[in-house]
């Protein structure tokens, strides 16, 4: 083999060598990526879900107490009537109202604002404008049965005043004014796909969005069906088909609704929101095409927030520091890349001036 031809040999090798060591590092900064993400996405998880914060005398965390006052508050709304009851019930009312919730309320579930929990409030705050007032008043039932119960019709279709949740009410001196929303978890379209593995709230296993270039937006923190949180209670709620309340109620009500760290995060990620969006400084995407513009309006019920000193546990504060460790690691990887990307594209002048 000749010298000059020797020397190119050599140097397409180096290049070679170059071109692997770049694909190895770039795949390594996806590697370290992704793992951050899934870090991020996971604080939320590692935060206490039920049982958390101050409890009072009967054993309720303040949020719940601070959540019932606030359904409280409008006074004929079905949802407030419901809170009463339960209150009345759990206050040892007579014999005859025990029964009459037994039998006239059976298969409701709850109110929409009082089944989940957030771990920050900014988020809880965020989560319920997007829902809006009426449907954190929402009934919940199980099953069609526990939705006819709570309305009795005459053969006109008038409403039976003395039957059902309006009975109830007038037992205790209340009224419902208006229509409300009542949520039936069967006959609603499921969440069909897997749950993230060992995760003990069953957190839907939805894959991250990509943009067209087929990474992950920066910014993206999690879906919001994934930032609710159940107690023990609400995850063991199942309909008959086996489905629980993140696949069945907030599925429906949030779908594949995304959470952004900031409004400007988001709009980059546009091409990749199909049902909505939510960015933490109060950029509004209700889906795809359709902005929610002007000033924030703080809803007047919201879902309770885990947030404080005692829902900072130590598996959370060790994930903070894991992030950190990989952000540094990924900044060096990078660094290494940088040196050899300036080799590579040396080698390859070279060998233009070889030829």
């Amino acid at each position: 083999m000749s010298r000059p031809n020797h020397q190119h040999h050599q140097i397409n090798l180096e290049i070679k060598r170059h071109e692997d060591n770049i694909k190895f590092l770039q795949s390594e900064i996806n590697r370290l990526s992704e793992s951050i993400l899934d870090l991020q996405v996971s604080l939320g998880k590692h935060l206490p879900a039920n049982g958390t914060g101050t409890t009072n005398e009967s054993g309720a965390t303040l949020a719940e107490k601070d959540e019932t006052e606030q359904i409280l508050r409008h006074e004929k709304s079905a949802a407030s009537l419901l809170c009463r009851l339960e209150l009345l019930k759990s206050h040892h009312a007579t014999q005859a109202l025990n029964l009459a919730l037994t039998k006239d309320v059976l298969g409701i579930v709850g109110i929409v604002a009082t089944l989940g929990r957030v771990h920050d409030d900014n988020l809880s705050r965020l989560l319920s404008e997007y829902l809006g007032l009426e449907t954190m008043l929402a009934i919940v039932c199980k099953t069609y049965e526990g939705v006819k119960v709570l309305e009795k019709y005459d053969a006109d279709g008038t409403i039976i005043s003395t039957a059902g949740i309006h009975g109830l009410g007038s037992s205790i001196g209340k009224s419902i004014k208006g229509r409300f929303l009542v949520i039936c978890l069967e006959d609603l379209s499921p969440y069909v796909g897997g749950f993230v593995a060992d995760d003990p709230q069953r957190k839907l296993s939805l894959p991250k969005p990509k943009l067209p270039n087929g990474e992950c937006p920066p910014g993206f923190l999690d879906y919001a069906v994934n930032t609710i949180n159940l107690d023990d209670k609400n995850l063991d709620c199942l309909t008959s088909g086996g489905h629980g309340l993140r696949e069945t109620l907030f599925y429906s009500l949030f779908s594949c609704l995304q959470i952004y760290r900031t409004r400007a995060e988001m709009r980059l990620a546009l091409p990749c929101i199909n049902d909505g969006a939510l960015s933490l400084d109060g950029g509004v995407i209700k889906k795809s095409g359709v902005f929610i513009l002007g000033s924030r309006k703080d809803i007047e019920v919201k879902f309770p927030a885990t947030s404080g000193e005692s829902s900072m546990p130590a598996k959370y504060l060790e994930i903070e520091d894991m992030i950190k460790k990989l952000k540094w690691e990924r900044s060096h990887v990078t660094e290494d890349m940088q040196r050899e990307q300036e080799l590579l594209d040396f080698a390859k002048a070279n060998f233009t001036r070889q030829v």
